[in-house]
Protein backbone atom coordinates (compact mmCIF):
# COMPACT_ATOMS: atom_id res chain seq x y z
CA UNK A 1 0.00 0.00 0.00
CA UNK A 2 1.49 3.52 -0.92
CA UNK A 3 0.73 6.73 1.20
CA UNK A 4 1.02 10.14 -0.40
CA UNK A 5 1.72 12.22 2.86
CA UNK A 6 1.15 15.85 3.16
CA UNK A 7 3.12 17.81 5.94
CA UNK A 8 2.36 21.90 6.58
CA UNK A 9 2.41 22.08 10.37
CA UNK A 10 4.64 24.77 10.92
CA UNK A 11 7.20 26.22 8.60
CA UNK A 12 8.38 23.07 6.22
CA UNK A 13 6.08 22.43 2.69
CA UNK A 14 7.12 18.68 2.88
CA UNK A 15 5.70 15.69 0.46
CA UNK A 16 6.64 12.13 0.42
CA UNK A 17 5.46 8.66 -0.71
CA UNK A 18 5.91 5.61 1.85
CA UNK A 19 4.78 2.15 1.07
CA UNK A 20 3.83 0.05 3.74
CA UNK A 21 4.49 2.34 7.01
CA UNK A 22 7.99 1.96 6.13
CA UNK A 23 9.80 2.18 2.87
CA UNK A 24 10.14 5.64 1.46
CA UNK A 25 10.16 6.23 -2.39
CA UNK A 26 10.24 9.76 -2.03
CA UNK A 27 10.56 12.63 0.25
CA UNK A 28 10.48 16.46 -0.79
CA UNK A 29 11.28 19.30 1.73
CA UNK A 30 10.65 23.05 1.10
CA UNK A 31 12.15 24.90 4.18
CA UNK A 32 11.38 28.45 5.05
CA UNK A 33 13.66 28.40 8.04
CA UNK A 34 16.20 31.45 5.90
CA UNK A 35 13.05 33.90 5.48
CA UNK A 36 12.32 33.31 9.27
CA UNK A 37 15.38 33.73 10.82
CA UNK A 38 14.77 37.57 9.54
CA UNK A 39 12.25 37.73 12.52
CA UNK A 40 13.98 35.58 15.01
CA UNK A 41 11.47 32.96 14.47
CA UNK A 42 8.46 31.87 12.53
CA UNK A 43 6.11 34.16 10.85
CA UNK A 44 2.44 32.30 10.74
CA UNK A 45 0.99 34.31 7.90
CA UNK A 46 4.39 34.33 5.97
CA UNK A 47 4.72 30.29 6.55
CA UNK A 48 1.06 29.92 5.44
CA UNK A 49 1.66 31.75 2.36
CA UNK A 50 4.68 29.78 1.42
CA UNK A 51 3.21 26.60 2.16
CA UNK A 52 0.08 28.28 -0.74
CA UNK A 53 2.94 28.95 -3.02
CA UNK A 54 5.14 25.98 -3.21
CA UNK A 55 2.86 22.76 -1.66
CA UNK A 56 1.96 22.01 -5.73
CA UNK A 57 5.40 21.47 -6.66
CA UNK A 58 6.81 20.25 -3.46
CA UNK A 59 3.97 17.53 -4.45
CA UNK A 60 5.03 17.01 -8.06
CA UNK A 61 7.92 16.29 -7.26
CA UNK A 62 7.27 13.04 -4.47
CA UNK A 63 5.73 12.10 -6.83
CA UNK A 64 8.19 12.13 -9.66
CA UNK A 65 10.74 10.55 -7.50
CA UNK A 66 9.08 7.66 -6.31
CA UNK A 67 8.32 6.99 -9.99
CA UNK A 68 4.92 6.64 -10.27
CA UNK A 69 1.65 8.31 -11.69
CA UNK A 70 -0.29 10.05 -9.29
CA UNK A 71 -3.34 6.82 -9.87
CA UNK A 72 -1.33 4.31 -7.96
CA UNK A 73 -1.59 6.17 -5.01
CA UNK A 74 -3.65 4.23 -2.40
CA UNK A 75 -4.67 6.97 0.38
CA UNK A 76 -3.26 10.72 0.84
CA UNK A 77 -2.58 11.15 4.88
CA UNK A 78 -2.09 14.86 5.86
CA UNK A 79 -1.08 16.85 9.04
CA UNK A 80 -4.51 17.61 11.07
CA UNK A 81 -3.15 18.88 13.92
CA UNK A 82 -1.19 20.41 15.96
CA UNK A 83 0.36 23.17 14.57
CA UNK A 84 -0.19 26.93 13.22
CA UNK A 85 -3.58 27.14 12.15
CA UNK A 86 -3.33 28.79 9.20
CA UNK A 87 -0.47 26.43 7.70
CA UNK A 88 -2.48 23.60 9.26
CA UNK A 89 -5.10 24.51 6.95
CA UNK A 90 -2.56 24.39 3.37
CA UNK A 91 -2.21 20.97 3.94
CA UNK A 92 -5.61 19.91 4.63
CA UNK A 93 -7.14 21.46 2.30
CA UNK A 94 -4.92 20.45 -0.69
CA UNK A 95 -5.41 17.19 0.63
CA UNK A 96 -8.94 17.32 0.17
CA UNK A 97 -8.96 18.51 -3.12
CA UNK A 98 -6.80 15.29 -4.03
CA UNK A 99 -8.65 12.89 -2.58
CA UNK A 100 -11.46 14.62 -4.10
CA UNK A 101 -10.09 14.55 -7.68
CA UNK A 102 -8.48 11.20 -7.09
CA UNK A 103 -11.26 8.92 -5.47
CA UNK A 104 -9.05 8.29 -2.52
CA UNK A 105 -9.56 8.27 1.25
CA UNK A 106 -8.39 10.60 3.52
CA UNK A 107 -6.08 9.73 6.93
CA UNK A 108 -5.69 12.66 9.25
CA UNK A 109 -2.27 12.34 11.13
CA UNK A 110 -1.37 14.01 14.47
CA UNK A 111 2.24 15.54 13.80
CA UNK A 112 3.81 14.12 17.00
CA UNK A 113 2.65 10.36 16.27
CA UNK A 114 4.34 11.11 13.12
CA UNK A 115 7.54 11.95 14.85
CA UNK A 116 7.17 8.52 16.88
CA UNK A 117 6.59 7.08 13.59
CA UNK A 118 10.01 8.71 12.14
CA UNK A 119 11.48 5.23 14.02
CA UNK A 120 9.50 2.81 12.11
CA UNK A 121 11.54 3.61 9.22
CA UNK A 122 14.44 3.47 10.44
CA UNK A 123 13.62 0.57 12.77
CA UNK A 124 11.60 -2.25 10.44
CA UNK A 125 11.42 -4.45 13.46
CA UNK A 126 10.18 -1.62 15.88
CA UNK A 127 6.86 -2.74 16.99
CA UNK A 128 4.64 -0.86 20.09
CA UNK A 129 4.46 -1.34 23.12
CA UNK A 130 7.79 1.04 24.07
CA UNK A 131 7.91 4.27 25.93
CA UNK A 132 9.12 7.60 23.82
CA UNK A 133 10.35 10.83 24.97
CA UNK A 134 9.00 13.20 22.12
CA UNK A 135 10.82 16.87 22.16
CA UNK A 136 10.44 19.39 19.78
CA UNK A 137 9.75 23.29 19.27
CA UNK A 138 6.38 22.96 20.38
CA UNK A 139 6.12 19.75 22.28
CA UNK A 140 7.91 17.81 24.91
CA UNK A 141 5.85 14.32 25.74
CA UNK A 142 6.55 11.02 27.47
CA UNK A 143 4.26 8.68 26.11
CA UNK A 144 3.30 5.04 26.47
CA UNK A 145 2.86 3.58 22.89
CA UNK A 146 0.78 0.84 23.49
CA UNK A 147 -0.66 0.30 20.27
CA UNK A 148 0.39 1.94 17.09
CA UNK A 149 -2.54 4.40 17.22
CA UNK A 150 -3.15 3.50 21.07
CA UNK A 151 -1.13 6.65 23.41
CA UNK A 152 -1.22 6.93 26.93
CA UNK A 153 0.40 10.39 28.03
CA UNK A 154 2.56 9.65 31.14
CA UNK A 155 4.12 13.26 31.53
CA UNK A 156 4.32 16.92 29.26
CA UNK A 157 5.37 20.12 29.70
CA UNK A 158 3.83 22.99 31.84
CA UNK A 159 4.81 25.54 29.79
CA UNK A 160 7.19 26.25 27.42
CA UNK A 161 8.51 22.79 25.35
CA UNK A 162 12.11 21.90 25.38
CA UNK A 163 12.90 23.47 21.54
CA UNK A 164 11.00 26.41 22.24
CA UNK A 165 13.41 27.33 25.61
CA UNK A 166 16.28 26.13 23.21
CA UNK A 167 15.13 28.88 20.75
CA UNK A 168 14.22 31.60 23.62
CA UNK A 169 17.95 31.11 25.32
CA UNK A 170 19.28 31.65 21.90
CA UNK A 171 18.29 33.85 20.89
CA UNK A 172 19.01 35.94 24.17
CA UNK A 173 22.73 35.22 23.92
CA UNK A 174 22.63 36.77 20.30
CA UNK A 175 22.41 33.31 18.70
CA UNK A 176 20.55 32.57 15.33
CA UNK A 177 17.22 30.62 14.75
CA UNK A 178 16.60 28.27 15.11
CA UNK A 179 17.93 27.94 18.25
CA UNK A 180 18.57 24.44 18.81
CA UNK A 181 21.39 24.11 16.63
CA UNK A 182 23.09 26.94 17.75
CA UNK A 183 23.10 26.48 21.08
CA UNK A 184 24.75 22.82 20.65
CA UNK A 185 27.48 24.33 18.51
CA UNK A 186 28.52 27.26 21.09
CA UNK A 187 28.17 24.38 23.93
CA UNK A 188 30.30 22.26 22.14
CA UNK A 189 33.41 24.79 22.99
CA UNK A 190 31.97 25.40 26.24
CA UNK A 191 32.18 24.41 29.60
CA UNK A 192 28.61 23.12 30.74
CA UNK A 193 29.60 23.16 34.50
CA UNK A 194 30.63 26.94 34.54
CA UNK A 195 26.81 27.52 35.78
CA UNK A 196 24.38 25.78 37.66
CA UNK A 197 21.25 26.24 36.44
CA UNK A 198 17.83 25.27 38.35
CA UNK A 199 15.76 22.41 37.46
CA UNK A 200 12.42 22.95 38.19
CA UNK A 201 9.77 20.40 39.26
CA UNK A 202 6.06 19.88 38.51
CA UNK A 203 3.91 19.93 41.64
CA UNK A 204 1.30 16.52 40.79
CA UNK A 205 3.44 14.70 38.83
CA UNK A 206 7.06 14.05 38.72
CA UNK A 207 7.44 13.15 34.99
CA UNK A 208 6.05 16.51 34.08
CA UNK A 209 8.37 19.07 33.04
CA UNK A 210 8.46 22.98 33.12
CA UNK A 211 11.04 24.64 31.50
CA UNK A 212 10.19 28.23 31.99
CA UNK A 213 11.88 28.63 35.08
CA UNK A 214 15.28 27.51 33.65
CA UNK A 215 14.93 29.73 30.56
CA UNK A 216 14.40 32.71 33.07
CA UNK A 217 17.52 31.91 35.00
CA UNK A 218 19.28 32.36 31.86
CA UNK A 219 17.94 35.20 30.55
CA UNK A 220 18.59 37.07 34.34
CA UNK A 221 22.36 35.72 33.82
CA UNK A 222 22.32 37.53 30.69
CA UNK A 223 20.47 40.26 31.74
CA UNK A 224 22.43 40.73 35.05
CA UNK A 225 25.90 41.46 32.81
CA UNK A 226 24.05 43.79 30.48
CA UNK A 227 22.37 45.64 33.14
CA UNK A 228 26.55 46.08 34.57
CA UNK A 229 27.23 47.81 31.16
CA UNK A 230 29.44 44.76 29.72
CA UNK A 231 28.63 42.29 26.61
CA UNK A 232 29.15 38.61 26.92
CA UNK A 233 32.60 37.56 25.82
CA UNK A 234 32.46 34.98 23.24
CA UNK A 235 33.99 31.85 26.47
CA UNK A 236 30.96 33.41 28.36
CA UNK A 237 28.30 32.25 26.17
CA UNK A 238 29.88 29.19 25.17
CA UNK A 239 29.89 27.87 28.71
CA UNK A 240 26.26 29.45 29.30
CA UNK A 241 25.15 27.71 26.36
CA UNK A 242 26.61 23.97 27.38
CA UNK A 243 25.42 24.55 30.74
CA UNK A 244 21.79 25.73 29.44
CA UNK A 245 21.98 22.41 27.15
CA UNK A 246 23.67 20.08 29.65
CA UNK A 247 20.92 21.19 32.33
CA UNK A 248 17.59 20.60 29.32
CA UNK A 249 19.24 17.07 28.90
CA UNK A 250 19.47 15.71 32.22
CA UNK A 251 15.65 17.02 32.86
CA UNK A 252 14.74 14.90 29.99
CA UNK A 253 16.49 12.05 30.49
CA UNK A 254 16.76 12.24 33.87
CA UNK A 255 12.46 11.99 33.95
CA UNK A 256 12.21 9.80 30.65
CA UNK A 257 14.73 6.94 32.26
CA UNK A 258 12.79 6.98 36.16
CA UNK A 259 9.28 6.84 34.15
CA UNK A 260 10.64 3.81 32.39
CA UNK A 261 11.70 2.55 35.55
CA UNK A 262 8.69 2.98 37.35
CA UNK A 263 6.77 1.08 34.75
CA UNK A 264 9.16 -1.68 34.34
CA UNK A 265 9.76 -0.90 30.06
CA UNK A 266 12.99 -1.73 28.68
CA UNK A 267 12.00 -0.29 25.22
CA UNK A 268 12.81 3.44 24.41
CA UNK A 269 12.36 5.74 21.88
CA UNK A 270 13.07 9.12 20.90
CA UNK A 271 11.30 11.55 18.76
CA UNK A 272 11.03 15.17 17.51
CA UNK A 273 13.50 17.77 16.25
CA UNK A 274 15.04 18.44 19.63
CA UNK A 275 15.93 14.25 18.91
CA UNK A 276 18.78 15.53 17.04
CA UNK A 277 20.65 17.20 19.81
CA UNK A 278 23.80 15.13 19.90
CA UNK A 279 24.03 15.53 23.90
CA UNK A 280 20.54 14.32 24.62
CA UNK A 281 21.08 11.57 22.14
CA UNK A 282 24.97 10.11 23.77
CA UNK A 283 23.28 11.23 27.15
CA UNK A 284 19.58 8.86 26.63
CA UNK A 285 22.47 6.15 25.22
CA UNK A 286 24.25 6.16 27.99
CA UNK A 287 21.25 5.82 30.29
CA UNK A 288 19.46 2.87 28.78
CA UNK A 289 22.51 0.82 28.29
CA UNK A 290 23.17 1.31 31.91
CA UNK A 291 19.82 0.10 33.16
CA UNK A 292 19.61 -2.83 30.18
CA UNK A 293 17.02 -0.63 27.86
CA UNK A 294 16.89 -0.70 24.18
CA UNK A 295 17.14 2.87 22.45
CA UNK A 296 15.21 3.34 19.52
CA UNK A 297 16.27 6.94 17.72
CA UNK A 298 15.26 8.19 14.10
CA UNK A 299 18.34 9.12 11.78
CA UNK A 300 18.84 13.10 12.22
CA UNK A 301 17.24 13.51 8.58
CA UNK A 302 14.20 12.64 9.85
CA UNK A 303 13.77 14.46 13.53
CA UNK A 304 13.11 17.65 11.94
CA UNK A 305 9.16 18.10 10.48
CA UNK A 306 9.02 16.07 7.40
CA UNK A 307 6.51 14.03 5.43
CA UNK A 308 7.73 10.80 5.47
CA UNK A 309 7.00 10.28 9.14
CA UNK A 310 3.23 11.71 8.55
CA UNK A 311 3.86 8.65 5.33
CA UNK A 312 4.32 6.23 7.85
CA UNK A 313 1.85 6.94 11.05
CA UNK A 314 -0.53 7.31 8.40
CA UNK A 315 -0.48 4.03 6.85
CA UNK A 316 -0.96 2.45 10.22
CA UNK A 317 -3.98 5.21 10.82
CA UNK A 318 -4.96 3.37 7.91
CA UNK A 319 -5.16 -0.21 8.88
CA UNK A 320 -7.12 0.82 11.65
CA UNK A 321 -9.80 2.40 9.88
CA UNK A 322 -8.88 5.85 11.26
CA UNK A 323 -10.34 8.26 7.85
CA UNK A 324 -11.83 11.23 7.81
CA UNK A 325 -14.48 12.71 5.18
CA UNK A 326 -13.91 16.08 3.07
CA UNK A 327 -15.87 18.36 6.72
CA UNK A 328 -12.60 17.44 8.24
CA UNK A 329 -11.02 20.26 10.21
CA UNK A 330 -7.40 21.23 11.27
CA UNK A 331 -6.59 22.18 15.01
CA UNK A 332 -3.75 24.21 16.30
CA UNK A 333 -4.17 21.98 19.54
CA UNK A 334 -4.65 18.24 19.48
CA UNK A 335 -4.48 15.42 22.12
CA UNK A 336 -1.70 13.22 21.42
CA UNK A 337 -3.63 10.20 23.07
CA UNK A 338 -7.03 11.14 21.14
CA UNK A 339 -7.86 10.00 17.73
CA UNK A 340 -9.87 12.03 15.02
Amino acid sequence: MKILAIETSCDETAAAVVEKGRLVLSSVTYSQIEEHKLYGGVVPEIASRRHTEQIVQVTRKAIHDAGMPLSEIDAVAVTAAPGLIGALLVGVNFAKGLCLSLGKPLVPVHHIRGHVAANYIRYADLQPPFMCLIVSGGHSHIVEVNGYTDYKVVGRTRDDAAGEAFDKVARVLGLSYPGGVHIEKAAANGDSSAYALPKPSVDGNPCDFSFSGLKTAVINLVHRANQTGRALAGTEVNDIAASFQRTVCEILAGRFMAAAGERGCKKLALAGGVSANGALRELLQTAACENGCELYMPPLSLCGDNAAMIGSQGYFEYLDGHMAGLTMNAYPTYAVDKSF
